[in-house]
């Protein structure tokens, strides 16, 4: 397994743990006392409000970001990239995705925008790489 592909599947595991960061303060709450309500998540998760909202934004925003990442490295094995330009990217996606989504949970925008234009940026690159 390359750098590259254990890159995807942590890219693919990102929102999950949003995801769970997000609900992290309902667990092990009866549903009457604000806890996760597993019946109704998503109007649950729409109710919440800081860190835990900001967690839920990251999570929507981590699936969006997947695709282009996803194609990128499709489209860079498709072209036999050099195995390590491509490692690095996926690395550089991942890192920024990771940081990305400590900067919202901390609810630090600017910085957050910057991580999230380097992911994009690392995404993109993986089209052109050879």
């Amino acid at each position: 397994m390359t750098i590259a592909q254990i890159c995807l599947l942590a890219a693919c595991l990102l929102p999950l743990g949003c995801a769970s960061i997000a609900k992290s303060r309902g667990f092990g709450k009866r549903r009457r006392e604000g806890g996760f309500d597993n019946n109704r998540p998503r109007e649950w998760l729409a109710r919440q409000e800081g860190w835990q909202a900001r967690a839920n934004a990251a999570q929507a925003n981590s699936w969006e970001a997947l695709p282009v990442f996803i194609a990128g490295l499709f489209v860079a094995s498709q072209h036999q990239a050099a195995q390590a330009t491509v490692d690095m990217l996926a690395l550089g996606f991942v890192a920024a995705r990771l940081a990305y989504i400590g900067l919202y949970v901390a609810d630090r925008a600017s910085l957050r925008s910057l991580l999230w234009a380097a992911g994009t940026a690392a995404s993109v690159a993986l089209f052109f790489v050879r």
